[in-house]
């Protein structure tokens, strides 16, 4: 599909958005105005406008625009497929935010982001309507939405709550049958965990992608609607922490693997006591390196 369709397809379900938003009788912005508000062309515009005419949605009589019937959700175009899937996408606005170190009090222009990760405009109110529920943007009062930053604040709070998520799925992973599929995963996670601490010295950057693995693994047991959204995040952050502060990285990495197998042998032994102990050792000392990450890349 062309860029330029793209772009046609998108301004036009954002005028819909207006529209929705809008009372029958009301006028549209003015062209300049509307191309402004979304960051296009006033051609792409009077497309779009044009169609909303022929849809019988507006009346368009010389510079009055007038809204005579609400859009509905046949009216809209289906936008071209994005190259990314959710899952990408958000990873890769964090590694913007994280790697870059976007400020809190950042505007986020949705047209900008659209076109910054290759998707339709859509999806990006969607991540961001996704992350407004857990505290990291808000849509601004007079439209927008703005980046509450990652603050040091913001990491003690996540933290704290990864700490009640992940002793509550070791309490629940604990009660499972022995034919459960977890403790084949756990001896599958074992060793591998003791095969990289064999190669650390040259494989250490490998740590992150197994440190994932393993917390996963432990979030499975539990499935909870409500809790989806929130270990996603922390997925997210608690991975690319490891990215942020290099320093050392090998010394970290290794006393993290220890954690993790002392954690690991004390769940197979079906040790609630031991198991929980060692939870809440190695979520702590995850705390800290994320606090000190975030304070090398001055968020704190």
């Amino acid at each position: 599909m062309a860029r330029t369709d793209e772009r046609f397809r998108s301004a036009y379900n954002r005028l819909l958005d207006i529209c929705s938003s809008m009372d029958i009788g009301d006028q549209l912005p003015a062209e300049t105005v509307l191309a402004e508000r979304m960051e296009v062309s006033r051609t792409i515009v009077r497309s779009a406008l044009q169609k909303l005419d022929s849809d019988k949605l507006i009346q368009w009589e010389g510079r009055n625009k007038t809204l005579v019937r609400k859009p509905q959700s046949k009216h809209r175009l289906e936008a071209a497929e994005s190259a990314l899937s959710t899952e990408e996408l958000e990873h890769r606005f964090f590694e913007w935010i994280l790697r870059f170190d976007v400020p809190a009090g950042t505007s986020l222009n949705v047209a900008q982001l659209s076109r910054q990760f290759g998707v339709p405009v859509h999806n990006i109110q969607e991540l961001l309507a996704g992350l407004s529920r857990l505290g990291l943007v808000e849509r601004r009062p007079r439209g927008g939405w703005s980046l509450l930053g990652f603050t040091s604040e913001f990491a003690v709070e996540l933290s704290e709550f990864r700490m009640l998520l992940e002793l509550n799925a070791v309490r629940h992973l604990l009660t499972l049958p022995p034919e459960h599929e977890i403790w084949q995963r756990l001896e599958a996670l074992k060793r591998e965990h003791e095969e990289l601490k064999a190669v650390l010295k040259d494989h250490y950057h490998d740590f992150s992608l197994l440190d994932e693995k393993f917390h996963s693994a432990i979030n499975s047991v539990v499935r909870n609607r409500f809790v989806l959204e929130a270990q996603k995040l922390i997925k997210l952050i608690f991975n690319y922490h490891y990215m942020w502060d290099k320093r050392d990285e090998l010394e970290r990495n290794a006393a993290a693997i220890d954690e993790h197998l002392e954690w690991i042998d004390a769940m197979l032994a079906r040790d609630e006591v031991q198991s929980e102990a060692a939870a809440l050792r190695h979520l702590r000392r995850s705390k800290e390196t994320l606090l000190q990450s975030l304070r090398v890349h001055k968020f704190a």
